[in-house]
């Protein structure tokens, strides 16, 4: 007896099951390639950021003791006392007011686990020096503090007031030197912005350039300069000390447990800070800038760092993104402005 042919339905099935299983073996071979995939990317990026918490350098540009330094250096603390980053240095490149770090620092493409401190300071350095790089060519980071300046004076001086000094340094602009930091600092805008609110033309004021704080007030000591201009912190020991008098200082408000008046106060528009932040090098990938920010922001809100913003007496501003690159932009128009007025 013959053996029964199959239905047509049976062969349908049959031939629909096989489907089933072929596109079930597709699908399963798509899944185990994603996850395999997610896996290469995963362990891809927690290597890189293993990388960036193992070690970072942190370039201070300028010289060992000044206030990029200083900066730099507290942050190393911080990192390091947390275990956020396991070896952290700090490399000084000083020269001209910061850009010649700058410069050094731009061709670094791609080195995510190299940072740079920069503020102020460097922005007029940037457009006195004729740079041919600029913030363009670094990817900012973080703002993270501000310092102020303060306007000391010998103790033994007859001026006692910001009034006494603007009569004094009006009689004959040339004849009363400042002194601060280098040409173009926040030390050296805060002079020709007070020149500007009190009718002098700073242009034809002397300015003598320093590379620290202690070397304007040596200059001061010595009779060269009638007054010397830097971060209070810098001057603090010796005016506790009574060597000089600060009488004012370029803040928004009087700092807390420091009895000296700001400029605005005074009667005097004028209001500058000394900011500091860091940036990261050109070429930086979003992945690393990325781990690079959370390893900065986890910083900012150690005891450490806050024991370092109380002690150097500076502001905590920390800020970050896009509001960090539009106040950079902002901060490089007031200066090019302020410098206009020098006539460098």
């Amino acid at each position: 007896m013959a053996s029964p042919q199959p239905q047509p339905c049976d062969s349908m099935a049959a031939r629909g099951r096989s489907r089933k299983r072929t596109v079930g073996l597709a699908i399963y071979g798509v899944v185990a390639a994603l996850v395999v995939g997610g896996a290469v990317f995963t362990s891809s990026r927690s290597a890189a950021d293993a990388e960036l918490r193992s070690k970072l350098t942190l370039i201070a540009p300028a010289g060992a003791g000044g206030g990029w330094d200083t900066f730099a250096r507290e942050q190393q603390q911080a990192l390091r006392s947390n275990g956020i980053v396991n070896s952290v240095q700090v490399v000084n490149v000083p020269g001209a007011a910061g850009t010649i770090g700058l410069g050094q620092f731009s061709t670094m493409h791609g080195e995510s686990s190299t940072l740079m401190a920069t503020g102020t300071v460097m922005l007029g350095g940037i457009q006195l020096n004729d740079s041919p790089v600029g913030m363009d060519d670094v990817r900012p980071l973080a703002r993270l503090a501000d310092d102020y300046d303060a306007i000391v004076v010998p103790a033994d001086s007859p001026m006692n007031s910001i009034d006494d000094l603007i009569a004094e340094w009006k009689k004959d602009p040339r004849e009363f030197p400042f002194t601060g930091g280098s040409i173009g600092s926040i030390d050296h805008l805060v002079m020709a912005q007070l020149a500007l609110e009190a009718g002098i033309d700073a242009s034809q004021t002397t300015y003598i350039p320093n590379t620290s704080g202690g070397e304007a007030l040596q200059t001061v000591f010595s009779d060269t300069a009638k007054a010397a201009i830097s971060g209070y912190n810098e001057f603090a020991d010796q005016i506790e000390a009574g060597r000089v008098k600060a009488l004012a200082i370029s803040a928004p408000q009087r700092l807390e447990g420091i009895d000296v008046p700001t400029l605005l106060e005074e009667g005097y528009d004028v209001q500058m800070s000394n900011w500091r932040g860091m940036v990261a090098a050109p070429g930086t990938s979003d992945e690393d800038y990325e781990e690079l920010l959370s390893i900065i922001t986890e910083m900012s809100q150690t005891a450490e760092w806050e024991d370092a913003l109380a002690r150097n007496q500076w502001d905590n501003t920390f800020m970050v993104g896009e509001e960090f690159e539009e106040f950079i932009a902002a901060e490089e128009e007031e200066v090019a402005e302020i410098l206009e007025g020098l006539d460098l």
